[in-house]
């Protein structure tokens, strides 16, 4: 154990000012106020602590796919040797949906509780607001030889920005050691297994949806600004980067925003930086971060965004149909149907007034990944809510069809993108899974690092304050992102 209380240590230097939050999901919060998460005590079975604001993914819109399958039967496992409760850790509602919705067995007793068989299951999900979800996992784990069989945790969730900080530690539990085969996971798309590789090359964790992005654009202003909605013929207006800043132009000229803020398209030039953010202990700025903030800065200064931060109000403010004046968001499947308000009324997702094209590059964002727990006294159940939720074909296109995600099986997405069936309503019907499978296949981690949540939260808040004049010079806007990083991790230099 003397690889977890040293690989911990770095672990709760990492989780410190990091906030995350989204709707459904987890990724950089900017621009927005956090509270300092209060310190818990090791997680009652009883009751769970508050959920999140953002909307649960079973409030998502359903597609005009065909019903759902019926689930396969319970899986007949031998669980006499299991504990008697299985704990699972989560920031929100959305993995607890999928278990309770596709899992085989599976029975709801009530918001925090549940039963598979005889096994008791306790859901502890915690808030990421104030980085509240980490430090709980962090102070649990460390004081995990202290607590009751019962009460550890057998089963955690954790998101793409910090797995590495998880993954390269004894805490979670190899994949293969718990009997699922290369075989079994060989239909996954590349890049969600690379995410939990430790140093050592070991598969700590799966997941069950893949999370490439496109651009979301307002068909109505496509209509009125470009005489058409259809994405092949958008997608020539924002094909490359050059292309898009003169598409800013245009709609500037007719009264629209090319984006609600300048943070929604970083994650693009994020993903496609040539180097990590931190090598040798030295915090290294990409040139495509750069890149970034020279085209958001002349876009702020010319009216073609703002500098809202990442889901501020004013940042969704396109969700709207009123003002609707915002052209287009960067995102993936979850942002599409869980978050851009459909259902409610007045939102542009609810008539079906987004279409989707691929954009001037390709990127991804976020993700949910399962991570056993080393040690778990319950490995053939953990084992099995893995397979059957991430290499179960007929359980992963059941999610597709009643939750619109983008599943992690290569075969069953591929077929699904030809069928119009899979249509998304937020989307007015376009399928666009055909893109996101394009865009899987894509992905580069090569240059993912266990500090990439705190700069790039760090990097947009500097940028934000740069591009509405609280810095006078670009040049100050760095040595104040040096400065955050820094105090937060004084191992690092620039």
């Amino acid at each position: 154990m003397k690889k977890i209380k040293k690989t911990l240590a770095l672990s709760l230097a990492l989780a410190m000012g990091l906030s995350l939050a989204a709707c459904g999901k987890d990724d950089e919060k900017d621009d927005k106020t956090t509270t300092e998460a209060k310190k818990t005590e090791a997680p009652a079975k009883t009751e769970a602590p508050a959920k999140t604001e953002a909307p649960a993914a079973t409030e998502a819109p359903k597609t005009e796919a065909p019903a759902a399958t019926e689930a396969p039967a319970a899986t007949d496992l031998d669980l006499s040797n299991e504990g008697k409760v299985l704990n699972i850790y989560a920031w929100n509602e959305e993995f607890k949906s999928r278990l309770t919705d596709h899992y085989p067995g599976y029975t709801e007793v009530d918001a925090t509780h549940g039963k598979i068989g005889d096994i008791d299951v306790v859901w502890t999900i915690v808030p990421s607001e104030g980085n509240a979800y980490q430090q709980n996992l962090d102070e649990t784990f460390l004081n995990l030889d202290s607590m009751a069989a019962d009460a550890k945790p057998d089963l955690f969730l954790v998101e793409a920005d910090y797995a590495l900080k998880y993954v390269d530690t004894d805490y979670t539990a190899d994949v293969a050691s718990l009997g699922i085969t290369d075989a079994e996971i060989a239909n996954q798309y590349k890049y969600t297994q690379d995410i939990m590789r430790d140093s050592k090359g070991v598969l700590k964790g799966l997941s069950w949806q893949g999370c490439p992005g496109v651009l979301i654009y307002n068909r109505k202003i496509a209509q009125e600004v470009f005489g058409s909605d259809d994405p092949a013929t958008i997608q020539e207006y924002v094909k490359d980067w050059d292309a898009y800043n003169e598409t800013a132009k245009k709609l500037k000229e007719a009264g629209y925003k090319i984006s609600a803020a300048a943070v929604d398209s970083y994650r693009v030039f994020s993903n496609n930086v040539s180097s990590p953010w931190v090598v040798d202990d030295k915090i290294v700025i990409d040139d495509s971060l750069m890149k970034w903030v020279d085209m958001s800065k002349e876009q702020f200064d010319a009216g073609e965004t703002t500098a809202a931060g990442l889901w501020s109000d004013d940042w969704s403010t396109g969700f709207w149909e009123e003002p609707g004046d915002v052209f287009c968001y960067f995102g993936p499947a979850w942002l599409i149907n869980f978050c851009m308000k459909a259902g409610e009324d007045g939102s542009v997702a609810t008539n079906g007034g987004w279409a989707a094209t691929t954009g001037p590059q390709g990127f991804f964002w976020g993700g949910t990944w399962i991570a056993g727990v080393n040690g778990t006294d319950n490995p053939v159940l953990v084992a099995d809510i893995m397979r059957q939720l991430t290499t179960n074909e007929s359980i992963m296109v059941d999610i597709v069809k009643k939750d619109s995600d983008f599943v992690n099986n290569k075969p069953a997405m591929e077929a699904a993108a030809k069928d119009a069936a899979f249509g998304f309503d937020v989307l007015g019907g376009q399928n666009p899974l055909a893109m996101f499978c394009e865009g899987a296949e894509k992905i580069d981690l090569s240059n993912l690092s266990a500090y990439d949540q705190t700069c790039n939260e760090e990097f947009q808040n500097a940028m934000n304050n740069y591009f509405n004049g609280q810095y006078a010079t670009k040049d100050e806007a760095i040595a104040a992102f040096y400065k955050a990083v820094e105090e937060k991790h004084p191992e690092l230099s620039h």
